[in-house]
């Protein structure tokens, strides 16, 4: 397709609207990538948001390990041991 059309104009207006984070296109303009740099954001602005408009399909089962893992993380549970292998766990599917 290349320019990224209206999947590029969405993003963008995300990174306005939620107001964090940055998009950028890849070289080909057919993928890009919407990149949140602080935690901070994560946890107060993007997961307000899709818990408001909920992905379905398999994303939502994606989704809902995205947040247990984040959980773990605003505890700093990831800087142990046993957190870590948790979130291994939760990106492997197995939680």
């Amino acid at each position: 397709m290349g320019g990224g059309g209206r999947d590029e104009q969405l993003m963008r207006s995300l990174v306005e609207y939620l107001g964090c984070g940055v998009y950028y296109l890849d070289s080909g303009g057919d993928h890009g990538d919407f990149i949140v740099t602080r935690f901070s954001d994560v946890t107060d602005k993007i997961l307000p948001f899709l818990e408001k408009y909920p992905m379905v399909g398999v994303k939502a089962k994606d989704f809902e390990g995205f947040c247990k893992a984040a959980e773990i993380m605003k505890v700093k549970g990831h800087t142990t041991e046993s957190g870590l292998e948790e979130i291994h766990l939760i990106k492997a599917g197995d939680e």
